[in-house]
């Protein structure tokens, strides 16, 4: 599981093995555009044989490959968790069902807004996790403090660039206050956010609660996407 993509290399004499879509009577040119671009995705097709819930989960995967915060015995609460992907990287990472002998066990935790498929070795709750009292909802479930708080999400698109931009880090600090509140001593915040400017507050914020944050682009993540991810380790407390 988790092998990245390769690409092969086009040469002469070779097809173009690129799938064209066509445009359909009702469907936007956007929609022809994202359609296409996901049928020709080798992190699409390698979710769909890795039995991911999408692409996103090589994200995490290659972030906690270079950072290492998915220990075993780790408590994980994963913000924003549908559909799932991050949550099957997280149980056999922090040996949630206690595969691994002789290793500590672990516990995932999702929220989300809307209901989840479930997934063996994660607790999944639906739960807003900014309504007042979510933090002492989430450790009552968690059975203390979180070792890793991450979020995928993404607020919903509106077209405009900079707003959409000043939405996703308003969502980041969010969680990054929630991760405050819930994280254990030497925890890791990990959360994505779209380049734009007005991250540096966001920045400073992590910079004064956590030992390191770093910002980095995971390879899984598309080249035209502005989005990148911040990883703060060693919170302070």
């Amino acid at each position: 599981m988790g092998k990245k993509p390769t690409k092969n290399s086009s040469g002469r004499g070779q097809r173009d093995l690129t799938v064209k879509v066509k445009s359909a009577r009702g469907r936007k040119p956007s929609s022809t555009r994202w359609l296409q671009r996901q049928l020709n995705d080798p992190y699409v097709q390698l979710a769909k044989k890795d039995g991911y819930r999408g692409r996103a989960a090589y994200k995490i995967l290659e972030l906690d490959e270079k950072y290492q915060f998915l220990v075993p015995g780790a408590r994980v609460v994963d913000l924003g968790c549908a559909p799932g992907g991050w949550l099957q990287v997280a149980v056999p990472r922090v040996n949630s069902l206690g595969a691994r002998s002789g290793k500590a066990v672990g516990f995932v935790l999702g929220v989300d807004l809307q209901e989840v498929e479930p997934i063996a070795g994660a607790e999944i709750h639906q739960l807003d996790f900014l309504d007042d009292g979510a933090d002492t909802q989430v450790m009552d479930w968690l059975g203390g403090q979180a070792d890793v708080v991450m979020s995928d999400m993404a607020a919903a698109s509106s077209g405009h660039k900079q707003t959409d931009h000043l939405r996703i880090i308003a969502l980041c600090e969010a969680a990054a206050y929630f991760a405050f509140d819930v994280l254990a001593e030497g925890g890791t915040f990990v959360a994505k956010v779209l380049a734009g400017g007005a991250e540096g507050d966001l920045q400073k914020l992590l910079k004064t609660r956590f030992k390191k944050v770093a910002n980095v682009k995971p390879p899984s993540s598309r080249s035209d996407s502005s989005e990148k991810f911040v990883v703060a380790t060693g919170f302070k407390g």
